[in-house]
């Protein structure tokens, strides 16, 4: 408490020597409009309005070109797979590309694992006839997937049709081929035991 005792002490000894600096002429009328002109609110005419409507029209037009401009490369390059051959998913981005060389890869591997246990006499005629109309219906399926995917290249629905294609194709010859390795195992078992 003494030092407010001692600072008002000195304010009421030094009072006329502090009214002394008076402010000048118009500070307080100054100092009041600035006041008033922080707390102006915008008000939103016409004129605002429409111009922050173009700048949004012009950035989506914007974006929108883009999009054309990079994109190009990759619908010319569908429009020419769906002229010159049929459309896989080689021809909608690299990432597919590898998966569908590994499934193809895989399937093709499958198949003459398939033929193979069909020259050893693994597989009756009539198995080999019931085998060759699934592989017709599965190429049948394909092509319909493939001219889906030439209507609609961006669709994840098609893309992912596509992979499913691929894996129930790839299981169900992966399955035939092991379970006919198992009755050959079993056979030459048998056989061996004889």
């Amino acid at each position: 408490m003494k030092e407010k005792d001692y600072i008002e002490e000195l304010i009421a000894n030094n009072l006329e020597a502090l009214n002394d600096n008076e402010p000048f002429e118009g500070h307080f009328d100054r100092f009041e409009e600035k006041l008033k002109a922080q707390h102006k609110t915008r008000k939103l005419t016409w004129n605002m309005v429409l111009k922050v409507a173009a700048v949004v029209v012009f950035a989506l037009l914007a974006t929108n070109q883009a999009f054309i401009y990079f994109s190009s490369d990759s619908q010319g390059l569908l429009l020419n797979a769906t002229k010159n051959e049929d459309i896989t998913l080689a021809s909608v981005s690299p990432e597919y590309q590898e998966v569908e060389f590994y499934y193809t890869t895989s399937i093709n591997t499958g198949l003459e694992q398939w033929n193979a246990l069909t020259r050893e006499g693994m597989i009756s005629e009539d198995e080999e006839a019931m085998m060759q109309n699934e592989l017709k219906e599965f190429e049948r399926l394909y092509k319909n997937l493939q001219s889906d995917l030439a209507s609609n290249p961006n669709d994840e629905r098609v893309i992912n049709a596509m992979l499913e294609f691929y894996q129930t194709k790839l299981s169900l010859i992966n399955m035939i081929v092991n379970k006919l390795e198992e009755v050959k195992q079993q056979k030459n078992n048998h056989d061996e035991s004889i």
